[in-house]
């Protein structure tokens, strides 16, 4: 038994990848006058993301079911006391993590999310579902967050945000990164440069494409050649 799947998280994470996949047909109709490329355009822009996730401010933008498990196994394999987030949401991945921190005995997350009315939903979720206390949530622009207050060390590290972001959001968190701390990168497809940075020999990391949209890496140490 584990926190994922007992009650109450489990029936509440249940009813959220339910309205998720209810409110899909929302997340298409808030692009729907946007050229495909168009929309590519400003998913890998560093300056407009904004004009584009402020079409999402309603809609909840989640992990899948298959990724919140993989989250969940990572933080528990890795004994993650230390957890940070770019991108919360409505909060779905971060109650996977949370989950992950309450059964390997407690831990603190620090996730970050500058849309005001997905922090309050997020913060309401981690409420029902038990975990509020293990996380902080960060309102505002995430390279700015996310620059100050980091713990020590971090043992997790989840990029769901602006893809154009990934490189600088990793940059912040970078020295902090425990040796094996796994960095898993949604949709970074999105983010070549992100993807020619941890996947380039000598970066410190070890990378692979998984599944269909992630990229998982772990953090190794600098390899001075």
């Amino acid at each position: 038994m584990t926190t994922l799947t007992t009650t109450p998280l489990a029936p509440l994470l249940s009813r959220l990848f339910d309205e998720a996949k209810a409110a899909s047909t929302d997340v298409m109709a808030a692009v729907a006058d946007l050229s495909e490329s168009e929309r590519t355009r400003l998913m890998r822009s560093k300056t407009d993301y904004r004009d584009l996730y402020a079409r999402f401010r309603h809609v909840g933008l989640p992990v899948s079911r298959e990724t919140g498990t993989l989250l969940y196994m990572l933080a528990r394999n890795c004994r993650a006391r230390s957890i940070v987030e770019f991108g919360t949401s409505f909060g779905i991945s971060t109650l996977h993590l949370a989950a992950a921190l309450r059964d390997n005995g407690g831990g603190h997350l620090i996730t970050s999310e500058f849309e005001p009315s997905k922090v309050l939903q997020a913060k309401a979720n981690l409420e029902d579902g038990g975990l509020l206390d293990l996380v902080e949530i960060r309102e505002g622009d995430a390279l700015q967050t996310l620059s100050v207050d980091l713990p020590e060390t971090v043992d997790l590290l989840l990029l769901d945000g602006a893809k154009a972001l990934y490189p600088e959001i990793l940059s912040l968190i970078e020295n902090r990164l425990k040796p094996g701390a796994f960095i898993v990168a949604d949709n970074a497809d999105y983010s070549p440069d992100y993807l020619q940075h941890v996947r380039s020999p000598g970066s410190g990391y070890m990378s692979v494409a998984f599944a269909d949209d992630i990229e998982l890496s772990m953090w190794t140490g600098k390899v001075h050649l």
